[in-house]
This record gives C-alpha cells, structure tokens and sequence, in this order.
C-alpha cells in the first residue's frame, strides 16, 4: 500500500521538476523593462536575471553630473531585476502551489 503511494508521489515530483525546467526556459525568454529618470535610462532584464539592454536619452549625460547618471543606471537596473525575479517567483508559484522551496528560485 504503502509503494503505491510514493511511486505516485516520485511520478509527481519528476512531472514538477519537469514542469519546472519548462518553465525556465520559457521565462529566460521573457523580459521586463525598468526606467529611471522619467525615463532617460530604460534597462530590459529577462528572467534569468540577465540585462538584456541599457538605453541611454543622450539628454542624461551631463559631463558635470556624471554621478547622477550612474545612481539612475543603478536605480533602473536593480528595478529591471526586482522586476524579474517578481515575474520567476509568481510564475513558479503556479506550480508549486505556493511552495517556497529554498534554492529553487
């Protein structure tokens, strides 16, 4: 009795995992965009935590300010990825069933 229940449970867990690595396959190709500045700096991150693209106004650079320009690079990056890892952890909790299970994303 006892066999039955966890060869169903072990067929679960692989179908999750598989589920799992579809899912973050599809969510590396998925991208959110982040702006700072009222937009002058726009930075894309996909989810895989990667930057995908960082555009610039050219009416941001000022050769006088360039410590203003590198806090709104760092503002809209570090949304760009909050944004991203936002996206990963909803889509997983989908399958997971709202499992936080550590090291998993």
């Amino acid at each position: 009795m006892m066999g039955g229940n966890m060869s169903k449970m072990m067929k679960q867990v692989q179908k999750m995992q598989s589920d799992m690595v579809k899912m973050q396959e599809e969510l590396g190709g998925r991208t959110v965009e982040a702006t700072a500045g009222g937009g002058v700096v726009k930075v894309v991150a996909n989810g895989k935590q990667e930057l995908v693209s960082v555009e610039i106004n050219p009416e941001a650079v000022d050769p006088e300010d360039v410590e203003m320009l590198q806090d709104l690079i760092l503002t809209a990056v570090n949304a760009a990825l909050n944004q991203s890892r936002d996206m990963v952890t909803k889509e997983m909790s989908k399958l997971t069933g709202g499992l936080n299970i550590p090291g998993l994303f």
